[in-house]
């Protein structure tokens, strides 16, 4: 199974929608998709990834469909403890790498950074999320791996439209990387589109692996049309 994973367009965050060069991303972004040969279109619940998620499928005529693990996730300490950088996930990851901490540690919850973070709820909630949404394709979750149930189809192709921080952790989460080496490595563009493959041999075993990060190019050349018309 491939899984097409696309981060929302330019956002209008206080109103939770696309600014105008956030529609023409999504726009751009659905023409790229045609590509895909995509069967199923998936989104967060939220309104500036279902506005992403709705130009593809006025494209592809699939229906949207809601995954509401995958809206975008928050940080902050729950107890009042000062956290770095307020507990945003990016910018612990890069006082990580400025303190040589391994990103990749599977202890990393343990870190005063996460300790008291609201942010490891959200983890917890995607991880969970993603597994269960997998076991309907008929891949289980067994330790650091899947395995698939061989009497399912696993060729399909399915588009997930979200966010930066929940589409880091779902990907981190089937690759076996941990969250802040996956925040890390997977820091996606506005409608960046990053596919992961879920290939399973003999026996059921399946290898989840990277074919496509971040394909951005079908928004390099787009201006914002609001200022156009300044």
């Amino acid at each position: 199974m491939r899984i097409v994973f696309v981060r929302h367009g330019e956002p209008d965050y206080a109103n939770d929608c696309l600014t105008a060069l956030g529609r023409e991303q999504a726009k751009a972004a659905a023409i790229r998709l045609k590509e895909e040969g995509i069967e199923e279109i998936w989104s967060s619940p939220l309104g500036r990834a279902r506005e992403t998620a709705q130009a593809t499928s006025d494209v592809l005529g699939l229906p949207v469909r809601t995954l509401d693990f995958m809206r975008e996730v928050s940080w902050g300490s729950v107890d009042g403890t000062e956290l770095f950088g307020g507990g945003h996930p990016w910018a612990i990851v890069f006082e990580m790498t400025r303190q040589g901490i391994d990103l990749n540690d599977p202890n990393w919850r343990d870190l005063p950074y996460f300790r008291t973070n609201r942010l490891l709820d959200c983890i917890d909630q995607i991880e969970s999320g993603i597994d269960g949404w997998l076991e309907r394709y008929g891949y289980i979750r067994e330790g650091a791996y899947y395995r698939h149930r061989l009497e399912e189809k696993p060729q399909r192709t399915i588009a997930l439209f979200s966010h930066g921080g929940s589409s880091a952790a779902a990907m981190g989460h089937i690759l076996n990387l941990q969250f802040p080496c996956a925040c890390a490595l997977l820091h996606i563009d506005h409608t960046g589109i990053t596919v992961v493959q879920m290939e399973t041999r003999a026996g059921g075993g399946t290898l989840s692996r990277l074919t496509l990060t971040n394909d951005a190019e079908h928004i390099r050349k787009l201006k914002d049309p609001s200022k156009e018309a300044e």
